[in-house]
């Protein structure tokens, strides 16, 4: 799995997987245009998307409505590092479900990709092309935790 990230000028980028590509930006009070979401609401996006994509699939197999499932994320920020922390996910049907409909939803967000690989607690890496005397590798290890009701 690639995507690649194009610096466009100012604080706007032009991100590109497969045939696909959205401009990540600063909204004005950060020195940008606001011209698309920034990078914590694109993991966002993201773990919301994957979310909605296994709630609707389980409602879908069950024979219940899926069509205007809604879901919300939900982080905190935090400092030292600076880093998002306490995701939650609220999951929307759009029908009411019984006791055993809604936990099967719920439990279906841990199929999510996004979901489990926040939910690990492993390295990454970053490597920078500069000259050989400038060359830096960082090595991260971020403290995410995720909490879904």
């Amino acid at each position: 799995m690639e995507v690649t990230v194009e610096h466009l000028g100012a604080l706007q980028f032009e991100i590109k997987a497969r045939q696909h590509a959205i401009v990540s930006d600063q909204p004005p009070e950060n020195g940008g245009h606001d011209e698309g979401m920034t990078p914590p609401e694109l993991l966002l996006a993201s773990l919301g998307s994957c979310a909605g994509f296994y709630a609707a699939q389980y409602l879908r197999k069950h024979k219940l409505a899926s069509e205007g499932t809604r879901v919300r994320v939900t982080a905190d920020k935090r400092k030292d590092p600076a880093r998002l922390d306490n995701f939650h996910i609220e999951i929307e049907a759009p029908a009411a479900l019984t006791e055993q409909h809604r936990a099967g939803v719920e439990n279906s967000v841990h199929h999510c990709l996004i979901h489990n690989t926040l939910l690990q607690r492993r390295a990454l890496w970053s490597k920078s092309r500069v000259p050989p005397r400038q060359r830096m590798n960082r090595r991260y290890h971020p403290s995410l935790a995720l909490d879904a009701p």
